[in-house]
């Protein structure tokens, strides 16, 4: 087959390229620009990756023609595979068709930690020898790409006996068919798997209200069949009652001294300090019998949660043993962009963090202090989604600093928002109290570090973006400082 893929070089397109490639099928590509990291991955996997546009490129026709989110019905491509009546699709429904629909799902959702928990569920299925396909919106440290077909495309074992990890989206599927991309995830067979790690309102440009993006979820797990599993984090009050609405067991999982409302926890985590050699110890307990201790090299309360739904998705949907789940999480080195270490240019730690929503701005910071208890913890946030431009989180990102030494608030990542609904900075950095600036400029943000941060100091870097490329600068500018 021949498939053409328009906007190839997201992180989702580009990744079910290289899926298509890795399934034999002939895969060319077009995009506006082919930047690393993705366009040298296609180029390896063997995608023709063509710049720009041009209808010319359909035709002769190819098999199929799939079009990315990112894409406008006016885009020339898109619109000449609509008036020749070229067979076109989704990247999600082509995933569920080419696939979904020959393996069993493990769909991870939720507004936050999806792409760890989706690492740690392909790492210890991996490692569990169940030869799980994946595909994961992100760069994990022990995979050794973001999708992989598994072993169903190499073995007589049955397809349908064997996993496949998806990272669940909740934006929508392409321009004709606004519904959430992870909808097409779901209902494949009589026995999928899914992981809810919590609802907290988000992604504005799509659901307006929190109603209408609690109820996308409710649409996921109403759609979960009899047969299959729901994992859910039983502290997240809208998880638990969107759980609810499932027709299928639901397992619940908690820290312990969480508040759980009418839901009772049969996972519960116990983080322990983190040790010396920055390893997160956790105790945990299945269904009120103890299962020992586990210890990974990601730290913090949110990855042991992220933890506690891998293991009980792996163990009670797949039957891995839990002893082999604890293993596995003992070499989990994490994912890109999540407490990314970037190095400790003269003795100053930078790390390059994804968080941008308060939630995950806080929890980060809450991991990082744990690591680096006495050490001045410098925060520099830059809001760049759709919501965290928005001023909807206002109040609340002026509670997610409580454990940084020092904040620097860079500008807004979007000129588009309305000026009466953006977020206001300088409000922000008052709010927040003496430690906290806002900057004018990425420039302004770097030299304010090269003049404050010193050896032994932590430099978080929060952004869901490429940050003006302040993590490279910054790591080059401190490398030069400390030869001289």
């Amino acid at each position: 087959m021949r498939a053409h893929f328009v906007g190839v070089c997201g992180t989702g397109m580009g990744s079910l390229a290289t899926l298509f490639r890795e399934a034999g099928h002939v895969v060319t590509g077009s995009d506006a620009r082919f930047d690393p990291p993705m366009g040298e991955v296609l180029a390896a996997a063997g995608v023709v990756c063509l710049p720009g546009f041009d209808a010319a490129r359909l035709d002769p026709a190819p098999d199929l023609v799939v079009v990315g989110n990112a894409i406008r019905r006016d885009n020339v491509e898109a619109a000449f595979a609509v008036e020749r009546e070229l067979r076109r699709t989704s990247m999600s429904l082509a995933l569920r068709e080419h696939f979904l629909s020959r393996r069993r799902p493990l769909v991870v959702t939720g507004t936050h930690g999806k792409t760890t928990t989706s690492s740690m569920c392909a790492w210890i299925l991996s490692r569990a020898d169940r030869g799980p396909g994946y595909f994961i919106g992100g760069v994990s440290k022990n995979l050794p790409a973001s999708a992989a077909i598994g072993l169903a495309a190499k073995s007589l074992t049955s397809p349908r006996d064997l996993p496949f990890v998806i990272e669940g989206d909740e934006y929508d599927a392409v321009y004709w068919d606004k519904k959430p991309k992870f909808l097409d995830y779901v209902g494949v067979g009589k026995d999928d798997v899914v992981i809810l790690t919590g609802i907290e309102h988000d992604h504005v440009d799509i659901y307006p209200t929190e109603g209408a993006y609690e109820e996308a979820f409710l649409s996921l797990v109403s759609r979960i069949p009899s047969g299959g599993l729901l994992v859910c984090d039983a502290k997240e009050t809208l998880a638990r009652r969107v759980a609810h609405a499932a027709r299928c067991k639901v397992a619940f999982y908690a820290l312990e001294g969480d508040e759980t409302g009418d839901a009772t926890p049969s996972w519960v985590g116990a983080p322990a300090k983190v040790d010396e050699q920055h390893m997160q110890p956790f105790d945990f307990y299945a269904g009120g019998v103890a299962c020992g201790r586990a210890v990974m090299p990601v730290s913090g309360a949110h990855n042991v949660r992220n933890a506690l739904a891998a293991i009980a998705a792996c163990a009670e949907g797949f039957g891995v043993d839990i002893r082999a789940a604890k293993a596995a999480l003992s070499t989990f080195k994490g994912v890109r962009r999540r407490q990314d270490l970037l190095g400790t240019p003269g003795g100053i730690r930078v790390y390059d963090d994804f968080a941008h929503h308060p939630t995950a701005v806080n929890e980060t910071l809450r991991a990082l202090r744990a690591k680096h208890p006495t050490d001045s913890l410098w925060a520099v946030f830059e809001p760049r989604s759709a919501t965290a431009c928005r001023a909807l989180h206002q109040d609340a990102y002026a509670r997610a600093f409580g454990d940084a030494t020092r904040v620097i608030l860079a500008p807004l990542g979007r000129s588009s928002v309305p000026e009466a609904e953006r977020l206001d900075l300088p409000r922000l950095a008052r709010d927040i109290g003496a430690k906290a600036e806002a900057a004018a400029s990425s420039e302004a943000v770097l030299d304010r570090l090269l003049t404050g941060a010193r050896a032994g100091d932590t430099v978080a870097l929060l952004s869901n973006g490429a940050f003006d490329g302040l993590p490279s600068r910054l790591l080059e500018a401190l490398s030069r400082r400390a030869r001289v």
